[in-house]
């Protein structure tokens, strides 16, 4: 964990976080926003792949969410990112990441790392940029999923962010 998140658990998520995900990417307005009820199966099925950092009350304050890719077993796919508007700033996502990527390095082999950001995310484009740098990882970017592929109206790209392999992992 970072000192900037030193006052802050980084743990697996639990069902009863489920809503609490959902109102951070909610509020992340920038985040696609999933159902409800996705957020909760994600907290289920997913936990051993995602991480949420809990504030001194218990709560959660930001998250990760990730899925081991069946085709790759040796790389994570984040899914989502969002940290309260309150703690931005803190270094919280950096420790969310860095702290799942140890746990997934250790008890799985995860080596790399993937996720998709929609152009002009500047939040994101630096934080996963540092995350490979921190790593001594690669970073390589092409076009996911073009603009048109969306059918529910205008959608930007999402630019697929491959790092790996990450060779300064952090002990969990």
């Amino acid at each position: 964990m970072t000192s900037a998140s030193a006052d802050l658990l980084i743990d697996r998520p639990a069902v009863t976080d489920g809503a609490a995900l959902w109102r951070l990417a909610r509020d992340s307005k920038t985040l696609d926003l999933n159902s409800s009820y996705s957020y909760l199966l994600w907290c289920r099925d997913f936990a051993g792949t995602s991480a949420v950092a809990r504030g001194a009350d218990g709560e959660p304050v930001g998250f990760v969410t990730g899925y081991v890719r069946p085709d790759r077993p040796h790389t994570l796919l984040v899914w989502q990112v969002a940290v309260d508007g309150s703690q931005r700033g803190r270094g919280i996502a950096g420790a969310l990441l860095d702290g799942l990527t140890a746990r997934l390095a250790a008890e799985q082999g995860v080596t790399d790392v993937e996720t998709t950001i929609t152009p002009g995310n500047t939040a994101s484009e630096r934080l996963f940029t540092s995350f490979a740098e921190r790593h001594g990882a690669g970073l390589s970017r092409e076009v996911l999923f073009p603009e048109e592929l969306f059918p529910d109206g205008p959608h930007d790209p999402e630019v697929l962010y491959r790092i790996g392999p990450l060779t300064h992992v952090p002990a969990h």
